[in-house]
């Protein structure tokens, strides 16, 4: 199987934008405040957007399953307070389980987290429990910062994020870590907030010593990673002078990478120097990078394609960024797919 672990409902139906317009606009005038049964979306307008888009995309491009979660850019944690976050939360993550559930072969939730700016994390949790034990969620996406690019909260590695880690390791799910949108004009959303979001993710985990706590926990950072294959030198460089174990031992045994990478050679550059057990087949389509890339005459965002060309890789390393790595990080799927006979 070819199991995407990046994919996000961007080609929701616009009412589901609409309905979030008027809700940020009843944060300052309370009368225009939407309820949640206002919006109304029949299981026909998802199909048309599935099988329209993602669907369709995914049978050109040969890839059999989508871990799919709300559009990172919509979480956008930042605006109002918890109250308003949570309603969001949970409508997103109602209509990606709807997805999952009219077209069961081919997606699976994460759920995004109703997460606000300095509100405790532990008020996360019951979200996280209604995914993962009634939608059937396979992982959860974790804004490491809900400020939308102004940096307010604590590092990953701070016990601030604990009681949902607590919930993570309890129900054996990973977290994509995945910032929103950017509300600072020093940071665009997806060319610097997102991989400035995954570097830094990466340079707190070698600071600190998160997984003796929980050695068990498991993140993916997106995008290739950020910087960090790139700098990999540099990231080994530091955690020997913070005298930390070596990258292998202190990040890799937890942190995974996915191939959302846009062109050949950065693919060429991730499958060359992160371990392939390290590596999840991604591709984040219709997302931040949707044309055509001139100098190859295909879409950017055609992940798979990087993957069968680079000379990196033989047919088993394949089949582990594949199927082999996502079944063994997001444990939950592997259980779904082997009692469908998978």
């Amino acid at each position: 199987m070819i199991i995407d672990c990046h994919g996000h409902y961007t080609t929701a139906p616009k009412a589901l934008e609409n309905w979030r317009n008027q809700q940020i606009a009843g944060i300052k005038d309370p009368s225009q405040k939407p309820k949640v049964a206002d919006l109304k979306i029949s299981d026909d307008e998802l199909r048309e957007t599935i099988e329209a888009n993602q669907l369709r995309l995914m049978k050109q491009r040969g890839s059999d399953l989508t871990i799919f979660s709300p559009r990172a850019s919509f979480m956008a944690h930042h605006i109002g307070d918890f109250e308003v976050s949570s309603t969001w939360a949970a409508i997103c993550n109602e209509l990606c389980y709807r997805v999952a559930q009219l077209f069961p072969d081919y997606f699976i939730g994460a759920a995004m987290l109703p997460q606000s700016p300095g509100v405790d994390p532990k008020t996360c949790v019951s979200e996280l429990e209604k995914c993962v034990k009634e939608y059937g969620f396979v992982g959860i996406n974790l804004n490491p910062d809900p400020s939308g690019g102004h940096w307010t909260s604590p590092p990953l590695t701070d016990r601030h994020w604990y009681p949902i880690y607590e919930k993570m390791v309890e129900y054996d799910v990973p977290a994509m870590i995945h910032v929103s949108t950017s509300c600072n004009a020093c940071f665009h959303t997806t060319g610097a907030h997102y991989i400035n979001a995954d570097t830094t993710a990466v340079m707190q985990l070698i600071q600190g010593d998160l997984f003796k706590d929980f050695p068990e926990l498991r993140f993916v950072i997106p995008h290739g990673g950020g910087a960090a294959p790139y700098h990999w030198g540099r990231y080994r460089g530091l955690a020997q002078e913070l005298k930390k174990p070596l990258l292998s031992e202190h990040l890799l045994k937890n942190v995974f990478f996915d191939t959302c990478v846009y062109h050949q050679p950065g693919i060429d550059l991730l499958t060359k120097v992160i371990p392939v057990e390290n590596v999840l087949f991604a591709s984040e389509m219709i997302g931040a990078v949707r044309g055509i890339d001139p100098e190859t005459g295909h879409y950017y965002d055609d992940t798979k394609r990087y993957i069968e060309n680079t000379l990196n890789l033989n047919e088993q390393e394949r089949f582990q960024i594949y199927e082999g790595n996502a079944r063994r990080v997001f444990p939950r799927l592997d259980a779904v797919l082997k009692a469908k006979g998978l």
